[in-house]
């Protein structure tokens, strides 16, 4: 176990899991059933009214900041409990995250195929067209309830994060997360003429989606490997 910790304490290590949580948050956003959600999340945060650019603008900025604010929770809550399992279960903790990364990496390439529980099936309707409160709520809610989508994507990062046992970085992980999901959001929110367009992209998403549960793959043989290779 303290052999994988080191592999991600390098300062090369850091930069490359900071680059890929902000992918993964780009990439969860616009995989096919994210791109289906994008209208609804819009109008849900504008309050089905005609909005200025600029107030729209300001509105998603803090739907972002809501989930932001979960996500940065769920950082420091993988980092906490990643320290504290791995102290009480060693490499019986590695297991239990190797085993994580492969059902979620089997997900994304369809390979397994199950329903990922959501918490929350709906949320509020911003009917005040509050430019601050609702909208910070909604993002709150939207970070809880999840995407079938990006759920994977986002259980990877958190697995990470709770191996990597830094506080700091598992906060910067998640909450870069959170940007990448809100920067498509953003485009989507601002022009939404361009949404169609980007809708083009989903036949794309779901490659790279598959590359990416490939690479949860080999993570987790990797962990597996590292576990049990001084066995042999």
């Amino acid at each position: 176990m303290d052999n994988i910790v080191q592999v991600f304490s390098t300062n090369t290590a850091w930069y490359i899991l900071l680059a890929t949580s902000f992918l993964g948050g780009i990439l969860a956003s616009i995989s096919p059933c994210s791109l289906a959600m994008l209208p609804l999340i819009v109008g849900y945060v504008g309050g089905y009214s005609q909005e200025t650019p600029f107030r729209t603008f300001l509105q998603l900025i803090f739907f972002i900041f809501g989930t932001a604010i979960v996500f940065t929770i769920i950082g420091v809550v993988c980092a906490l409990t990643g320290s504290v399992f791995a102290s009480a279960f060693g490499a019986y903790f590695t297991l239990i995250i190797a085993s994580f990364l492969m059902i979620m990496g089997l997900k994304l390439v369809r390979l397994l195929d199950f329903e990922i529980p959501v918490i929350i099936k709906s949320m509020p309707t911003n009917k005040t067209n509050s430019l601050f409160v609702y909208p910070v709520l909604l993002g709150i809610t939207f970070a809880l309830a999840g995407t079938p989508c990006s759920t994977p994507i986002l259980a990877g990062i958190m697995a990470f994060a709770a191996i990597g046992k830094n506080l700091w970085l598992a906060i910067l992980m998640l909450f870069l997360f959170a940007l990448g999901q809100g920067t498509i959001l953003i485009i989507a929110g601002l022009f939404t003429s361009g949404l169609k367009n980007m809708k083009s992209l989903a036949r794309f998403t779901e490659i790279l989606l598959k590359i990416s549960g490939v690479l949860l793959i080999a993570v987790a043989i990797f962990f597996y490997w590292r576990v049990f290779a001084p066995l042999f």
